[in-house]
């Protein structure tokens, strides 16, 4: 059962689809709502190098107390559309650079049931926090609801699609989906490419489909070739034809001297997903 649920706001258009995702989910179970408000201050390296001398510190401290100025009033704007809601609710509040809130954001994460944000990669502006989005999803330890543009919530997330394949991303986004499984009407699990084994005798899954369906949901077992396409296409097909809610998969990626980057079927599922997709690592 989900009884926090972290929201990231930045004072921006989008925070309004956030909100009613959160809203909608956490009214199931009168769940906690935190938003979490990241201010953008400026970044010095950005400005001006370090040795530009006295006058671009002064400019560093207008510009920081321009941007405090501007997070006090959308603060308090996002704290006016929250005491609405219907469920118990607060506001945490994040100054600092890109990298400094990305790992702050880690942080909090760790903390609450589900952490909720607009989909990343996205040329809309939301690029700038691309590195928040890997951040919670690859040291937050739980999962990640990424909603896309435009997508006003479902009453119930009644239909699930499940992304499988034996690996330990899938199961922790299988485990981390438990709450929202216990009260599905239909479950779909897909493998793409499943291994086929030289006795002929391969399951695809039905380890997982036995554990699923103890949940109480009709639980259904997809198996799909891509033959030559992406992974992503033949993922949101599936979401498409089954009327999917809520996509589970696991979130992939690589690391780069500490650094997380997404990549492969996963980026390009966000990307292009009409669909809410539900994401552990």
């Amino acid at each position: 059962m989900i009884k926090d649920v972290l929201v990231h706001l930045d004072g921006t258009s989008r925070d309004e689809e956030r909100l009613q995702h959160a809203e909608a989910i956490a009214s199931v179970s009168q769940a906690h709502v935190t938003g979490l408000f990241t201010n953008l201050l400026p970044d010095v390296p950005l400005i001006a190098p370090m040795d530009a001398g006295a006058a671009a510190a002064e400019i560093l401290v207008s510009l920081t107390e321009e941007a405090k100025g501007t997070g006090d009033v959308l603060q308090r704007k996002l704290a006016d559309r929250m005491a609405r809601f219907s469920v118990p609710n607060e506001i945490r509040r994040i100054d600092g650079t890109s990298g400094e809130i990305s790992n702050e954001a880690a942080t909090e994460a760790r903390w609450a049931d589900l952490f909720i944000m607009s989909r990343p990669y996205d040329a809309n502006g939301s690029e700038q926090w691309n590195s928040l989005f890997e951040a919670v999803l690859f040291e937050g330890g739980r999962s990640v609801l990424v909603v896309p543009p435009n997508h006003r919530p479902a009453d119930a997330l009644r239909r699930v699609l499940v992304c499988w394949h034996n690996s330990r991303e899938a199961a922790r986004a299988a485990a981390e989906a438990v709450p929202f499984l216990e009260k599905a009407t239909k479950i779909t699990i897909l493998v793409v490419d499943p291994e086929h084994k030289a006795d002929g005798n391969s399951q695809p899954a039905a380890d997982i489909a036995k554990h699923i369906s103890r949940y109480g949901a009709p639980v259904e077992v997809t198996t799909a070739e891509s033959q030559g396409r992406d992974v992503s296409d033949v993922i949101l097909e599936q979401a498409r034809r089954t009327s999917a809610d809520l996509i589970v998969m696991g979130g992939y990626g690589h690391s780069r001297a500490r650094e997380w980057i997404i990549g492969g079927a996963t980026r390009n599922t966000l990307i292009t997903s009409e669909f809410p997709i539900l994401m552990a690592h």
